[in-house]
């Protein structure tokens, strides 16, 4: 992905109020060193990140990537972002987008250690072409994630429900998908219930219900599937959230994976066991996410 711009924050405290938030901003090069070597979001992924889309300069679920940042700044233990300044930022970031699809990164660090913190910035860059994996489906193989469901109540400090930049096992867990053959992974908790993807949520169809997994359970809450109940509700369909059995995957007569950047990528197959391809269904719900949307 070739960042195209780049805008470091300098953060105001979570109540600050200003007319324009202008001069907290600085344009960098997106090609040329920024970060101090010290930076801990490099040295240790101490920190939190969004990835928002944007469709022809328009932004989408702007409100609700900023309440997702400032919820996982309240588990990582970060300042509480000022989300009128990360919203400004995000119209600047998105006014140097070109037509077409792009995707916004707002990325807020503990900083330098034992210096100033915290560290802010934001860039953007032409999204990859998703049209393989929107029209013709992925195929995922599950993976034990490695903690049971009890643990994100157990151990909070594994900050299961945060979106940091810790994402080391996410992308192992894609590598260990394509060694199987498959294009991406399903995490399952060893006591056998499905969870997420790596960088998506999943959406199941049994009948004519919707389902995708409780939040509560370790799981980041998607921005995207969110808006797709939503929409499904609109449309009369029953959405709803449910722990879901790894045994329950094979009856599910569709599947998706949903992201931000991605969007709706139907399941064609997992772990080997095919499923329907609704390509209609799809388009729709691609549709949908391809409308702006606040």
């Amino acid at each position: 992905m070739a960042w195209r711009f780049a805008l470091i924050i300098d953060p105001a405290d979570a109540d600050a109020a200003a007319a324009d938030f202008a001069a907290t901003f600085q344009q960098v090069d997106p090609a040329a060193p920024a970060l101090s070597i010290g930076e801990l979001s490099t040295q240790r992924g101490d920190g939190i990140f969004e990835s928002i889309g944007v469709v022809d300069g328009h932004a989408q679920e702007v409100g609700p990537h900023l309440d997702r940042l400032a919820h996982s700044a309240r588990l990582c233990d970060l300042p509480a972002p000022n989300l009128a300044q990360w919203r400004e930022a995000i119209a600047v970031a998105a006014a140097a987008c070109p037509p077409g699809e792009c995707v916004i990164k707002l990325i807020l660090s503990r900083g330098i250690e034992h210096g100033p913190t915290p560290t802010a910035w934001v860039t953007a860059a032409s999204a990859p072409d998703n049209t393989a994996a929107r029209t013709g489906g992925v195929r995922v193989v599950t993976l034990d994630r490695g903690f049971d469901s009890a643990a994100p109540a157990r151990a909070p400090w594994l900050l299961l429900g945060a979106k940091t930049l810790s994402y080391a096992v996410n992308m192992a867990a894609i590598r260990e998908a394509r060694r199987r053959g498959a294009d991406d992974a399903l995490f399952v908790t060893t006591d056998g219930i499905v969870l997420e993807g790596p960088t998506s949520s999943v959406i199941l169809r049994f009948g004519d219900r919707f389902v995708t997994p409780e939040p509560g359970a370790g799981i980041l809450h998607g921005t995207t599937q969110v808006s797709l109940f939503a929409h499904l509700r609109d449309l009369g369909s029953d959405a709803a959230y449910e722990t879901v059995p790894v045994s329950r995957l094979h009856e599910a007569d569709a599947a998706w994976l949903v992201s931000s950047v991605r969007l709706a990528a139907p399941v064609v197959a997992i772990d080997g066991a095919q499923l329907p391809l609704d390509a209609a269904f799809t388009a729709s719900l691609n549709e949908y996410l391809l409308t702006p949307r606040d």
